[in-house]
């Protein structure tokens, strides 16, 4: 980043200096052109400025590139323009530049053509008087300069001075202009002449006849009358005689004709108004075309002879009068047509672009639109949405992006309350893992061991261990119906109402044994009266006595318990209800009497309801097996291998309901199996030796 800054930096300082350059150039430029002189560091900086330009443009086009064109409707914009809005403007501007250069060609041919018509006419009016005038001096044997003009050319001569306004005929005159333009007798002289600081139409023609001769010289001065008489159409019209000349000092007005310095020196012009325009695209003509010159006021061979330039200033319309002319009505007709055509091409251009311009502003601002939906999702405010304006694709994209935000917003909403409720599971899974029995009581000749493996956070299943004075011990395990939270409440409930009636009115300090059938009932009856019609419960609570060595029961609903002895499998069963579910039931109570090395099994339905890839369930035969083939093991093992024996039989990644399993191992005090006193110690149940 740091980098990246300084490059910016120095880049900025370069652009800055550079700027100075060309300032400092453009001052020293403005001194030269008022005070013209040349300086090295003129030089030195045009150079300098040079580079600064070219590197300006470079940096300028990568700003524009960087800052401007960062935007889609900025690049829309400048493509459609570059595609569209130029090449019609270059078009427009090449069109108008021909037009223009095909008007001044045709204004300067007709002035052209004009001018050389009328030089025309003077040569021919010499010729037409030199051979009269050769004829009669061949006739009356006079020289033809004592001759006056013909009587049958002076018909000739009047008419052409209607043309040719100061027409002006010498006799004998020309020599000097032949010899000048070193042309022959023969074929005469024709052309545009400066003499004495005048211009003038001049024509030398040479006739011999009988063996005379008879030259005439006809000249018409370039006046403003004779320009008058010009095509009209041309508007106003300059001739201009400059001469060129080695400086500034010289008085009249200087101008630069090709590089060169030029001084004027004479100027002929028509009084003619400058011509109105008759509509909007009658635009102004100026044209300059150069004629030939003579100037007989400087020698042939000085470098410093007139020159002539012809301008004329004129309209459109008026040339159009000459191309369009013999065409009557129908050249006008014409040229509106022309007109009509290129407004119809220009309106349908204009509503091109502007149509051009509506889509690239629709594309642009659906793009602008999503690109600020984005930015404001991304800094969290997922409450806002794209205007949709058009039913094209951009909007049904904006509508998807509006529910697509919608459901992100519906995702999030979603995981809060799951992580609420999963937050609320842990409180709950860590609230029912204090309400199982934290340590196992110590009984002799009991040896206890339970997992509950629970299929969500929170287990359905319930088990608990409590002494009931010095050597009974209270077995339950329960399987609340449903899973979650509700099941861990009802858990919850059961825990305090099932402790409450084994401590109820001291019966720890009883000696005799408390009905497992009446603490039951009580249990159903709670149950009942404080859970809705379809909560229950199975239930299966026993109560061991040491002494008697006498197990007594009550299986409400649950499965038969396992009562291993002998290698004999004895399930525990009263063929009871549920719990909960009805008010007022009867329970019964069983008793069996325990012997030495037996094992009793306490399960749940989620050990025998696994099923394997063919949905055969593990079933209670399954379980008793691994039991007796597990007798001899800790319950700690036993409790183990029962676990994982019905987890392999389902091979499945989830656990379809809680699986708890609680083993008691039975054993006489006095005489443990490795023939050693056994001990077992509150809340850490020892191995039992295999």
């Amino acid at each position: 980043m740091s980098r990246s800054r300084t490059v910016s930096s120095a880049l900025r300082r370069a652009s800055i200096a550079l700027l100075l350059t060309l300032f400092i150039y453009a001052m020293i430029w403005l001194l030269r052109f008022l005070y013209p002189r040349q300086s090295p560091l003129g030089n030195v900086l045009g150079f300098a400025s040079v580079f600064a330009a070219s590197y300006l443009v470079v940096y300028g086009l990568a700003w524009a590139r960087k800052k401007l064109l960062w935007s889609l409707r900025n690049q829309m914009g400048a493509a459609y323009i570059f595609i569209a809005v130029v090449p019609v403007l270059l078009l427009l501007t090449m069109a108008g530049l021909a037009a223009y250069l095909l008007y001044w060609q045709i204004g300067s041919y007709v002035l052209y053509n004009e001018v050389q018509t009328r030089v025309q006419r003077v040569a021919n009016l010499a010729a037409a008087l030199s051979t009269s005038l050769a004829v009669e001096s061949a006739a009356t044997g006079h020289p033809a300069t004592s001759l006056p003009v013909p009587g049958p050319t002076q018909g000739v001569v009047d008419s052409a001075r209607n043309d040719l306004p100061g027409l002006q005929i010498e006799i004998g005159g020309g020599r000097d202009l032949l010899a000048r333009t070193h042309s022959s007798e023969a074929s005469g002289f024709r052309g545009i002449v400066f003499s004495g600081g005048k211009l003038s139409l001049e024509a030398v023609a040479v006739r011999v006849a009988g063996g005379g001769q008879a030259s005439v010289l006809v000249s018409a001065p370039v006046t403003p009358e004779l320009l008058e008489l010009l095509s009209p159409e041309l508007g106003t019209i300059h001739f201009l005689v400059m001469r060129p000349v080695a400086g500034d000092s010289v008085p009249g007005e200087i101008a630069t004709l090709n590089g060169e310095k030029m001084v004027l020196v004479d100027r002929v012009a028509t009084s003619r108004p400058e011509p109105r325009a008759v509509n909007l695209f009658d635009k102004q003509i100026q044209g300059i075309t150069d004629l030939k010159l003579i100037d007989m006021d400087q020698g042939s061979s000085s470098g410093n002879e007139a020159r002539l330039r012809a301008s004329f200033l004129t309209r459109a319309s008026q040339l159009n009068r000459l191309l369009f002319g013999p065409f009557g009505e129908s050249g006008s007709t014409a040229v509106a047509l022309l007109l009509v055509v290129g407004v119809v091409f220009l309106v349908l251009e204009l509503a091109a672009l502007i149509t051009g311009i509506v889509l690239t502003r629709s594309i642009t601002s659906s793009v602008d639109h999503l690109y600020l939906a984005t930015q404001h999702v991304q800094s969290g405010d997922l409450a806002f949405r794209v205007q949709v304006k058009q039913k094209d694709e951009l909007g049904a994209l904006g509508e998807s992006f509006n529910s697509m935000v919608q459901s992100i917003s519906n995702l999030i909403v979603e995981q809060r309350e799951r992580q609420r409720l999963e937050n609320e599971l842990a409180i709950a899974r860590e609230v029912q893992t204090q309400l199982f029995p934290r340590e196992v009581p110590h009984v002799p000749g009991i040896e206890l061991e339970a997992i509950c493996r629970p299929a969500r956070l929170v287990s359905g299943d319930y088990y608990d261990f409590m002494r009931i004075g010095p050597a009974r011990l209270a077995i339950a395990l329960a399987d609340i119906s449903g899973k979650g939270i509700s099941s861990a409440l009802l858990m919850a409930s059961l825990q305090a109402a099932l402790r409450s009636e084994l401590m109820r009115d001291g019966r720890e300090a009883e000696p005799v044994l408390p009905s497992t059938a009446e603490i039951v009932s009580h249990l159903n009856r709670h149950l009942f009266l404080n859970t809705s019609e379809e909560r229950y419960a199975t239930l299966f609570l026993a109560i061991y006595d040491a002494q008697t060595r006498r197990l007594s029961y009550t299986n409400a609903g649950h499965l038969p318990p396992l009562y291993i002895a002998d290698g004999r499998v004895q399930k525990l069963a009263t063929d009871d209800t549920v719990i909960g579910l009805f008010g007022n039931v009867q329970f019964h109570e069983a008793a069996i009497d325990i012997a030495p090395d037996s094992l009793l099994v306490v399960y749940s339905d989620g050990m025998t309801d696994s099923e394997n890839a063919r949905g055969e369930l593990f079933g209670t035969d399954r379980l008793g097996e691994v039991a007796q083939r597990s007798q001899r093991l800790s319950p700690q093992e036993i409790a183990a291998a029962m676990l994982k024996s019905a987890e392999q039989w389902s091979a499945s990644a989830e656990q379809g309901d809680d699986m708890t399993v609680v083993v008691a191992r039975f054993y006489e005090p006095s005489k443990p199996a490795n023939g050693q006193e056994l001990t077992v110690a509150s809340g850490a149940p020892s191995a039992f030796p295999g």
